[in-house]
């Protein structure tokens, strides 16, 4: 009894049933509930947050923040509009109340662009 339960397991490990044997479809059952039924906590795969949450604040001086915006958050912007739109989603995410701001790109060695400081001043 206890022989023909270690040679299934092991079967079961190697992989060893031939395709369309039942035991074959349990197997690829279980690996597709594990795929689809297992939690995405387990894994700590979260999704990705929306475009006005993609911003950071980082340390500056007093009376003075910044903020990281990813160019992602901004795409499609004209250039003329990027600060409005900047003020918006800070307005949003950051309870910003400051009336001047002043948006700079932040470009990469091979001049593209890899997001935006935002300055306010009170």
């Amino acid at each position: 009894m206890i022989g023909r339960v270690v040679t299934g397991v092991k079967r079961f490990i190697l992989w060893d049933y031939p395709r369309a044997s039942w035991q074959y479809d349990v197997m690829v059952l279980l690996i597709l509930a594990f795929v689809f039924l297992t939690p995405r906590a387990w894994f700590r795969d979260q999704p990705r947050e929306p475009l006005a949450s993609r911003v950071v604040r980082l340390q500056a001086g007093p009376g003075t923040d910044v903020f990281w915006i990813e160019p992602a958050a901004l795409a499609g912007v004209s250039e003329q509009d990027r600060v409005r739109r900047a003020e918006q989603i800070l307005r949003n995410k950051a309870g910003l109340t400051s009336a001047k701001i002043r948006l700079e790109p932040v470009l990469d060695s091979e001049s593209s662009l890899t997001g935006y400081l935002v300055f306010t001043e009170p």
